[in-house]
């Protein structure tokens, strides 16, 4: 599909259950994902904050948003997005 989400990279606060594993797994069974990785950023007695970063070439971020939310999760903020017919990578100018 032309113009539509390829990249997703989210902050996530979840339960310990579902474990990593599971939790990517499903996520990864999503209409549209080729991929999905999340990375652990802080654990404490209850939770989980993780970083998840999905892509693939249709993504719907609202599909996405209620998968989390059906697994006890909530996003805390989305930290990028990628959309059109090509991954285009952050670039560091002079300035960074």
């Amino acid at each position: 599909m032309d113009n539509s989400l390829i990249r997703v990279v989210l902050d996530i606060l979840k339960p310990h259950s579902p474990s990593l594993p599971s939790f990517a797994t499903y996520l990864s069974s999503l209409n549209g994902v080729d991929g999905v990785n999340i990375t652990l950023i802080e654990i404490d007695k209850d939770t989980e904050n993780v970083k998840i970063t999905m892509e693939g070439k249709d993504l719907n971020y609202d599909q996405i948003k209620d998968a989390i939310e059906t697994y006890g999760a909530s996003i805390h903020s989305v930290d990028e997005v990628v959309a059109g017919k090509k991954l285009v990578e952050e670039v560091t100018t002079p300035q960074d």
